[in-house]
C-alpha cells in the first residue's frame, strides 16, 4: 500500500473514532505531532501546550487522544502517521525542496497543518509555505466560516490571547481542492494560552477561550 493511501485510510479510521464517546478504561487511539524543521527557528517552543489541548478535547469533545505528543520532521515519511500537526516557533522556518514536497503530498492525501506564529515566524512561514504550495497564498476565513463556529462559537473570530504587535488576531488558510488543509493563527498565540497556566501567568478566562478554540480547530480538522 503506498503511503498516501496509507494516509486516507488512516484518516477514515480516525473520523469514525475521534469523537464517539469513550470509556476513561479505553487505551488512546489518537496523538498530536508537533512539526519540526530546518532555519534556527524554535518550532519546540510550549512545551506544555499540546499535551494541554489534548487533554481539553478528551474532557470537552470526548476524543480519545495521547496526553503526550509526537516530534515529527516536515520532511519523514513518519509525518503520514498522524492526522493533525501543529507548527509554531518565533523565528526563521525553512524548508528544502524535498521536505516541501513531502509536506504537500501529506496535506493533498488528507493530513492537517496548524501554524500558530508565537511572534517574529511570520516573514519566514510565509516563504516556507509558498513553497509548498507556488501557486497559492494565505486567505483570511471570514468570521462566518466553520472552524470558528464548532463547539464553540467564536463571532469576531480567533481570539486574542497575547499582544504582540497590539494587531487583530487573523486566521489564515491554504485550500487544496476546496478542503481547508492548513490553519495559520496570526497575532493571537494560541499556543501560549494552551500552556500551563504558570507559564505566562494568563487569566483564567484568557486561557479557556484559547483552548476552546484550538478545540474547535481540531474538531474542524477531523469533520471536515
Amino acid at each position: 500500500m503506498n503511503i498516501m493511501k496509507h494516509l486516507i485510510l488512516l484518516g477514515i479510521f480516525y473520523l469514525s473514532t475521534a469523537f464517539t464517546i469513550h470509556n476513561h478504561t479505553d487505551a488512546p487511539s489518537l496523538k498530536m505531532a508537533l512539526l519540526k524543521y530546518n532555519g534556527g527557528g524554535d518550532w519546540y517552543s510550549n512545551p506544555t501546550a499540546l499535551p494541554n489541548l489534548a487533554i481539553f478535547c478528551n474532557r470537552n469533545l470526548k476524543t480519545n487522544f495521547e496526553t503526550d505528543y509526537a516530534e515529527v520532521h516536515v520532511g519523514s515519511a513518519d509525518i503520514y502517521n498522524y492526522s493533525f500537526v501543529h507548527m509554531t516557533g518565533h523565528g526563521n522556518v525553512v524548508f528544502s525542496d524535498a521536505e516541501a514536497e513531502n509536506l504537500r503530498n501529506y496535506l493533498m492525501a488528507g493530513g492537517f497543518l496548524h501554524i500558530d506564529d508565537n511572534y517574529g515566524m511570520d516573514q519566514y512561514v510565509r516563504i516556507a509555505m509558498k513553497k509548498v504550495f507556488p501557486d497559492q497564498d494565505f486567505t483570511e476565513l471570514p468570521f462566518e466560516h466553520e472552524i470558528y463556529k464548532q463547539q464553540y462559537e467564536f463571532k469576531n473570530g480567533l481570539p486574542k490571547i497575547h499582544k504582540h504587535d497590539d494587531k487583530p488576531p487573523r486566521g489564515y488558510g491554504l485550500f487544496w481542492e476546496g478542503r481547508l488543509v492548513c490553519f495559520y493563527s496570526y497575532e493571537c498565540d494560541l499556543g501560549d494560552g494552551w500552556e500551563d497556566p504558570d507559564v505566562h501567568n494568563d487569566p483564567e478566562e484568557v486561557r479557556l477561550q484559547a483552548l476552546r478554540m484550538g478545540a474547535n480547530i481540531i474538531q474542524f480538522a477531523f469533520g471536515q
